[in-house]
């Protein structure tokens, strides 16, 4: 009897886990549908930054789009958004017009993002350096102060590394690459493992790639992300914008390849920003992201770093504490001979 029962209990078990299998397929066939059918990926995509907004061609990036007042004069400032599901240069919104009275800007919409070229192709590192080696080489034309967020941090820093001729100096914003290995997120492990050559293309198979996407984009995910870089509430119409970005023909590739770990750089603290000879300042606090607990023995190795912490603050201190942030980078001009 009592192996009767077990038996019966294994029909059971088996009979559930196939109902739930099921189930999972018939809900996954569902979202696929409803991603091709009902979700708009072609959302009105108003401009970031009211300014005058410049395309051209990159030799090597494509198309791309960025954001310019030059009516003040003076070396140029250039400010470059991080990269994620949903990025665009609206994130570096409030330096550019902070500084927009007082020096010439620049804001630029890395490949695949925002207005610029969203095309199926290969990202990698080296096709976002080459894109900014483009761009202040063809249309900024002089050294320029370069800030970068968060990942764009590593693509400016390794442009610098092999143009220092194109920089003045860099400001890094919570960037990426100052964490300990063991406190890696999963998308740099899985880059620093090998991983991501395996991930990628599971996750971009043409069946499900951009429906999945879609999950990432949702917004309820663009605002559970977003509320983790603010310390207090998400600034308005910041998740309205980023949807609409983040729903755009081809705007699922250059995150794939972000989410798959291929966009980051190994060792990128000892291979590029232990080398450095571009004065170069960190700002950052906490952030969900990624930690800098390497920060301090950075600034020990090499004499060109300065760090500033803004307390309290989480990853994007330029936009919560913009004249704090404003304040930091002045002084840390002023001091570059």
């Amino acid at each position: 009897m009592a192996a009767k029962r077990k038996l019966q209990a294994a029909r059971n078990g088996g009979l559930g886990l196939g109902a739930l299998t099921s189930l999972a397929a018939v809900a996954a066939g569902g979202w696929i549908l409803y991603s091709k059918f009902a979700v708009d990926h072609h959302q009105l995509l108003p401009d970031a930054i009211a300014a005058e907004r410049k395309e051209f061609l990159s030799k090597t990036a494509g198309q791309l789009s960025y954001y310019v007042d030059q009516r003040a004069g003076g070396r140029p400032l250039v400010v470059l958004h991080s990269i994620n599901a949903a990025a665009s240069a609206y994130e570096m919104g409030p330096l550019f017009e902070h500084y927009r009275s007082k020096r010439a800007v620049y804001a630029l919409d890395w490949p695949g993002y925002g207005f610029s070229e969203r095309s199926s192709r290969v990202y990698s590192a080296q096709v976002f350096v080459d894109a900014l080696v483009d761009f202040l080489t063809s249309q900024v034309g002089e050294p320029a102060d370069v800030v970068a967020l968060s990942l764009g941090a590593e693509f400016a820093t390794l442009a610098a590394l092999a143009h220092p001729e194109l920089f003045h100096s860099l400001t890094l914003i919570s960037p990426t690459g100052m964490n300990p290995t063991v406190r890696a997120n999963g998308s740099q492990i899985a880059k620093q493992t090998g991983a991501s050559d395996v991930l990628h293309p599971i996750l971009s198979a043409g069946l499900w790639g951009r429906p999945l996407f879609d999950l990432v984009a949702s917004h309820s995910s663009i605002n559970f992300f977003l509320r983790k870089s603010f310390s207090g509430a998400v600034p308005p119409g910041f998740v309205e914008y980023a949807y609409a970005s983040a729903h755009q023909p081809g705007a699922e590739h250059a995150p794939l390849y972000f989410l798959s770990g291929k966009l980051f750089t190994p060792q990128v603290r000892s291979l590029v920003y232990e080398k450095i000879k571009t004065p170069t300042l960190a700002i950052y606090d906490r952030d969900a992201y990624t930690t800098f607990g390497a920060l301090e023995e950075l600034l020990l190795h090499n004499p060109a770093w300065q760090a500033v912490r803004l307390v309290p603050s989480q990853g994007m201190p330029h936009y919560e504490r913009t004249a704090d942030t404003a304040e930091v980078m002045d002084a840390f001009w002023k001091g570059i001979k």
